[in-house]
């Protein structure tokens, strides 16, 4: 067998591979001294078939798969003996591979494209910097959490007059048509302009207005009348409502009872307590979440500062190859930048990972799996043994099921952030302070 590579450049190169009848015959042979011995045909004894009637009959298939079995494994060996580093993998010529005569040719020439990366170099230092965000909540925003808490554990009772933040039932029906539903209005999803309509109300009254002007969200006409998105994006004209039912949210009481099921059982005894616990867990929550704006901005500051060649040529075939029937031309031709991007990154702190020897143990990945199902049973913290156990059982399960994708997936998440985290040990940050406001336009502007 021969086996050239011939480079077109640095990032792409032909792979070249010469197969003769000595190096798929033996297997050939063998494999139809197996199926003689399993083959039935009428006049002859069970495994007494000659080899001969058995080529005949599979001969031909049995050289395609034995010969594509062989190529598989010669190239595979050569990209790894070569330390070739490459995208994805091999793409075979397929209109080459289309012409072969597999019935009268014994020597055959197959053809791989190759996506190479070159070496690249990258800087891991304290010379990086990075902006690391401390998030300043304002007492407006705690105040706002605070009532929204208040409203969630608070109680629900019956009301005379609509009020600004009740909720009405009532029949709606469209005046110019035939839809008409019995549903519930949230007060505060009516626009401003339209509220004084509602507020003041009582059981039994009617109200007319436009749908489209009430509500000027298509998510809010959706909600309130009951249709599916796609069906309230044409819903529009006059309404009327008659109220059947007014509910009052009524806050919950800043008391002993309530304390304990926010934060646990004479976690606070006070109102005071209670306020300045209140500020440090919103602070830590939103805290937490600037690590994922450090992520991001590591990712372009590495970006930015790391020459990484591809051959977009080859990116895109083997996007459209390993996508097939799944993208167009020219939806990868649209999202090209963002999908060279992704590679570029994960090249780059696969490299971090490698040189600095990051490794990621079984055991971390059954631990980390374990975490999510925590997470999803209410984020428990601790585990009883009977309960260990049961998580246990529930990962390997789920690391066992769709034939290891779900392991490997997991095995990358713990990967990239054990990576993470050792960049973040490196490079140097500045702190800056940011209001909520100035943190979630941060958030939406990435």
């Amino acid at each position: 067998m021969e086996i050239v590579l011939d480079k077109k450049g640095a990032t792409a190169a032909t792979l070249k591979v010469t197969i003769k009848a000595d190096d798929y015959q033996p297997k050939i042979q063998n494999k139809l001294k197996e199926y003689g011995k399993k083959v039935s045909l009428k006049g002859f004894r069970q495994g007494k078939v000659p080899t001969s009637v058995v080529e005949k009959m599979y001969g031909k298939s049995i050289k395609v798969d034995e010969i594509n079995q062989l190529l598989s494994e010669s190239v595979g060996k050569y990209i790894k003996e070569e330390k070739l580093n490459i995208i994805g993998y091999p793409l075979p010529d397929q209109s080459k591979a289309a012409k072969i005569d597999w019935d009268n040719q014994s020597e055959y020439e197959f053809s791989y494209d190759l996506g190479l990366i070159p070496e690249f170099k990258y800087e891991l230092s304290d010379k990086v910097k990075v902006t690391r965000y401390e998030i300043e909540v304002d007492p407006k925003r705690v105040t706002e959490t605070l009532d929204n808490i208040r409203r969630q554990h608070g109680r629900m009772d019956e009301a005379e007059v609509v009020e600004e933040g009740d909720y009405i039932n009532g029949d709606m029906k469209e005046l110019a048509g035939e839809f008409s539903t019995q549903t519930m209005i949230p007060s505060d999803k009516i626009a401003k302009g339209e509220l004084k309509k509602f507020v003041g109300k009582k059981t039994g009254d009617v109200i007319e207005f436009d749908i489209e002007k009430a509500f000027t969200e298509k998510s809010s006409i959706a909600h309130v009348t009951g249709l599916t998105k796609e069906e309230a994006e044409t819903k529009s004209g006059k309404f009327s409502f008659t109220v059947t039912g007014i509910r009052r949210s009524f806050p919950a009481a800043l008391d002993q009872d309530f304390f304990d099921k926010i934060f646990g059982k004479d976690v606070v005894t006070s109102e005071e307590e209670f306020n300045k616990k209140l500020n440090e867990t919103i602070s830590q929550n939103y805290n937490r979440e600037t690590e994922v704006l450090i992520a991001r901005d590591i990712r372009k500051e590495f970006l930015a500062s790391t020459k990484v060649e591809l051959s977009a040529e080859f990116l895109k075939r083997f996007l459209m190859v390993n996508n097939e029937g799944k993208m167009t031309a020219e939806q990868i031709d649209k999202d090209f930048d963002l999908y060279q991007e992704d590679l570029k990154w994960l090249l780059i702190r696969n490299k971090i990972g490698e040189d600095n020897d990051v490794k990621v143990e079984h055991a971390e990945v059954i631990a980390r799996t374990k975490e999510l199902f925590m997470q999803q049973f209410g984020g428990l913290t601790t585990l009883s043994e009977e309960m260990d156990e049961t998580m246990n059982k529930l990962a390997d399960n789920y690391l066992a099921s769709e034939n290891g994708k779900n392991y490997n997936r997991t095995f990358e998440e713990v990967y990239y952030s054990k990576v993470l985290k050792l960049i973040e040990s490196k490079v140097s940050f500045k702190d800056k302070k940011i209001s909520v406001d100035e943190f979630e336009k941060l958030v939406q502007a990435n």
